[in-house]
């Protein structure tokens, strides 16, 4: 009988064990997995910003009369390279992204620029960063609500609770203003 006893106490210390490093193991791992997350949010931010001023200039000299656009978009860019923290350096990506989509939109109106192989290029390279930084997002978001949800459910709280890991990670959410519905005028 008494072997009965330690056998049933040595599997029960195992499972105790397994589910203490499974546990631990899963929710470092999600941290880690937001935090390469982010970084590749960061790194896509960073390439788009590192093509601004290439765009700047192509621009500057076909749009002469909308300074006040060209100055928006340097001031987003060093903005966006000065921000200390994830949620700064989001906000002034998305300012960024405004003040991108201004410049083409004005470009509309200078059929020599639209033409210019440079400025085509160059568009064409911001597009595709913005789909990897929308992607991305997707992917950081994805891996916030995992993270989320073991440290904030039964067992993972407990686990989540003893590592010091208790707060939820934020959501990269898109600015108010992009979410107003789109005003279409004929």
């Amino acid at each position: 009988m008494d072997s009965w006893i330690w056998i049933a106490g040595i599997v029960l210390v195992i499972i105790v064990v397994v589910l203490i490093f499974t546990y631990y193991n899963r929710i470092t791992v999600l941290s880690n997995r937001i935090d390469n997350a982010w970084s590749q949010i960061d790194v896509q931010l960073k390439k788009r910003a590192d093509l601004v001023p290439n765009l700047v200039e192509t621009v500057k000299g076909y749009m002469k009369h909308e300074q006040k656009a060209i100055e928006t978009v340097t001031q987003a860019r060093e903005r966006m390279l000065g921000a200390s923290d994830v949620k700064e350096r989001m906000d002034a990506g998305n300012a960024l992204a405004g003040a991108l989509k201004t410049i083409f939109a004005l470009a509309e109106n200078y059929p020599a620029l639209r033409a210019s192989e440079n400025f085509k290029l160059l568009q064409e390279q911001l597009d595709g960063i913005e789909s990897k930084i929308a992607y991305a997002r997707q992917f950081y978001n994805d891996s916030v609500l995992a993270y989320n949800n073991v440290i904030t459910t039964l067992p993972g709280r407990w686990f989540a609770g003893t590592m010091g890991r208790t707060e939820q990670r934020p959501y990269l959410e898109i600015p108010e203003a992009e979410r107003a519905p789109v005003k279409v005028t004929f």
